[in-house]
């Protein structure tokens, strides 16, 4: 035993030296390696194109529940609508899945643009005075609607408004996923979940598990930070 010890030290003290990393940083998977690996959790593999077709179909499926299962901050983009004088209602591009801000551009100075509801904008009572926008309610069509009030009263001003966008499709195998390498355990854990459901019923129970694990610690991970601001009571200040 003692000699085997010895071996092993050996061993590491004469390559020790030698040892480097990589110096690399740009580790990916493309669709076909994720389609693979989740086929391997299942304990199977891709055998026909069938089976990669039903990979892609499950992962698709996969992306549209997480623009349901909240904020994903790497789909969060911007875009800048220059308004028209009397347009109430501006169209937005089918991947508009969520509006988070709005800010209304005049001479150079932001305002806030507040969020309301399909009930509130409906009980306006004037939907066509003009002035400066406050509010906007976001008809959450297929491809949807920005309804603004009041109505823009020039084609100067004009409107930054912060959206979740749809995550891309997967496409054909040799695509790269359309989010952050941190979510890659995750994703692989979720195709994998996905496909027991049809290919590995046997091992669903502890995919799942590990697939809602691996989501939540990625979620967690994605949230936005703030600096934290301790303010005392008020009431425990008084002599």
């Amino acid at each position: 035993m003692a000699a085997s010890w010895l071996a092993v030290a050996l061993v590491r003290l004469r390559w020790g030296k030698n040892m480097a990393t990589s110096g690399t940083r740009d580790f990916n998977l493309d669709v076909g390696e994720i389609i693979e690996e989740a086929y391997e959790r299942c304990g199977l593999e891709v055998r026909t194109g069938y089976d990669a077709k039903s990979a892609r179909r499950s992962l698709n499926l996969m992306f549209a529940d997480w623009a349901n299962r909240g904020l994903n901050l790497w789909t969060v983009s911007s875009a800048v609508i220059t308004l028209t004088k009397g347009k109430k209602q501006e169209p937005l591009s089918a991947d508009v899945i969520d509006i988070l801000d709005v800010v209304y551009t005049r001479d150079g100075t932001d305002y806030e643009v507040q969020r309301i509801s399909r009930g509130d904008y409906v009980t306006l009572p004037n939907k066509d005075t003009e002035g400066r926008t406050s509010q906007y309610y976001l008809d959450r069509q297929i491809s949807p609607l920005l309804n603004l009030w009041a109505v823009p009263d020039n084609s100067v001003d004009t409107l930054t408004y912060y959206y979740v966008r749809r995550i891309e499709d997967a496409g054909t195998l040799v695509n790269t996923a359309d989010l952050p390498f941190r979510f890659f355990p995750c994703m692989v854990a979720g195709l994998a979940y996905y496909l027991s459901m049809k290919r590995a019923p046997d091992r669903l129970q502890i995919l799942k598990s590990v697939y809602e694990e691996e989501f939540q610690r990625a979620a967690d991970e994605d949230e936005g930070r703030t600096a934290l601001k301790l303010q005392p009571s008020m009431r425990y200040l008084r002599v």
